[in-house]
């Protein structure tokens, strides 16, 4: 059976969970809610600490959600998450996308968001998703694309960021420029039904500058990611802090503007 082979760039750092905690079906998934009914059987692949999983359990309530994480730790999060919604309709387990535990043909719908740019086999991972799909079924992958990301004001050390982010999650097996990818992929995985589409995240008011600057500089400086940058020789502690000031410097910025690009399919199995 095919295994994990790529390190998870981010980790679970306070920082990495602040931005995972904010997303939502209707900010992260809007593309695959029309598309729902209320007695799905619903896959949600790298489903973090479970705030998107919740919303999906909440919109199929005569149907069934299984969250899955490669990392057992943050489970408790998300299952603390379906507890305080009330929600007895999702369930949550350990399981690796290039090898998932499911029979074939379990689902009505397998969802991943943000979790194909950072596995060491995207291709072999929607080959699973699509096995245990059910035909007639919908796999609905969303992932962002670092290279394709835009701000004001054009700070030299965010495109240091940039570049340093994107050597940094190839190093680790990933793909930081997965959004551009996922087509290709899903063709490769022998999918053939496929309605491409792409979306936005943009951050300007003062509160979204605050919230998205200060998330970036402190995981710059003390996440995962930092201690990766620093041991895999891509970037020396002083480099981190400097990219950390500037992340603060940038969302201090009353013209400050960030926009992050996603790609997005559905594929109709």
């Amino acid at each position: 059976m095919a295994e994990e082979t790529a390190v998870y760039t981010h980790g679970h750092h306070e920082s990495v969970l602040r931005s995972h905690t904010w997303r939502t079906a209707a900010n992260s998934a809007a593309y695959l809610l029309p598309e729902l009914k209320p007695d799905h059987r619903i896959l949600d692949v790298g489903c973090g600490p479970g705030t998107i999983t919740a919303d999906l359990a909440a919109l199929v309530p005569q149907g069934h959600v299984t969250g899955v994480e490669i990392a057992a730790g943050v489970l408790d999060q998300a299952r603390a998450t379906a507890a305080e919604r009330g929600l007895d309709n999702v369930e949550f387990e350990v399981a690796d996308v290039h090898g998932l535990q499911y029979a074939d043909d379990s689902f009505d719908v397998v969802h991943a968001h943000q979790v194909l740019q950072h596995v060491g086999d995207p291709v072999q991972a929607l080959r699973e998703m699509r096995r245990v799909t059910r035909p007639g079924g919908i796999i609905a992958v969303r992932d962002s694309d670092y290279a394709g990301m835009v701000w004001y004001p054009e700070l030299p050390v965010l495109d240091e960021w940039q570049a340093l982010y994107q050597r940094v999650a190839r190093a680790n097996g990933g793909e930081p420029n997965a959004g551009r990818r996922l087509k290709s992929w899903a063709l490769a995985a022998g999918c053939t039904d496929i309605t491409a589409t792409s979306a936005t995240w943009t951050y300007a008011t003062p509160e979204e500058r605050a919230w998205w600057s200060g998330l970036w500089a402190d995981r710059t400086t003390s996440s995962s990611y930092a201690t990766i940058a620093v041991e895999g020789g891509h970037a020396s502690r002083e480099d981190l802090e400097r990219i950390g000031a500037g992340w603060r410097a940038w969302g201090q910025a009353d013209d400050a503007w960030f926009c992050v690009l996603h790609g997005e399919l559905l594929i109709r199995v």
